[in-house]
């Protein structure tokens, strides 16, 4: 089975895929008050109608095996780690086609908000220290229902994600 080496979040090598935003250590412009600091508009994400704010939590597997990717075709997916580090796998947007000779693993850290890009393969987020991540998942109302390709990899298209 194919390794892939989960590499540190940068923004290069994460441009192909989304964006994200350290919301524990923001940076940039701030409007400020006597007790505040306010980072307006860090993470842009479109959306008509209602938006859903979904917790999700994932227990740590013994190994790290990708077996299965997922991707949205008109929905943007943000996601939010908040007790722990989060394991994160994608792949490039390709029309339907698994193309994992291009998947990438990033290592995000806790607190840091990525928007994964319509069409992005992925699944979900998985814990790097906790035995269990915490995190929520934002996407318009019923996308795992509307807009939602699952797909079960054949063996030659697993791979196993290694820290």
């Amino acid at each position: 089975m194919k390794k892939l080496k989960a590499e540190k979040l940068t923004l290069e090598a994460f441009a192909p895929f989304g964006e994200f935003f350290s919301f524990s250590e923001p940076t940039g412009y701030s409007l400020n008050g006597a007790l505040h600091r306010f980072y307006p508009d860090r993470i842009l994400s479109n959306v008509t109608g209602n938006m859903g704010m979904s917790p999700i939590h994932v227990k740590k597997p013994e190994k790290y095996l990708v077996t299965q990717q997922e991707y949205h075709t008109t929905t943007a997916e943000v996601i939010f780690p908040f007790n722990d580090d989060m394991l994160l796998h994608v792949a490039p947007r390709t029309a339907g086609v698994v193309a994992n000779e291009y998947a990438k693993a990033f290592i995000v850290p806790k607190n840091t908000m990525v928007k994964l890009y319509a069409g992005v393969w992925h699944l979900a987020p998985l814990p790097v220290h906790e035995q269990e991540l915490q995190a929520v998942i934002i996407l318009p109302e019923c996308t795992y229902a509307n807009d939602c390709t699952v797909v079960d990899l054949p063996e030659d298209q697993q791979f196993e994600i290694v820290l």
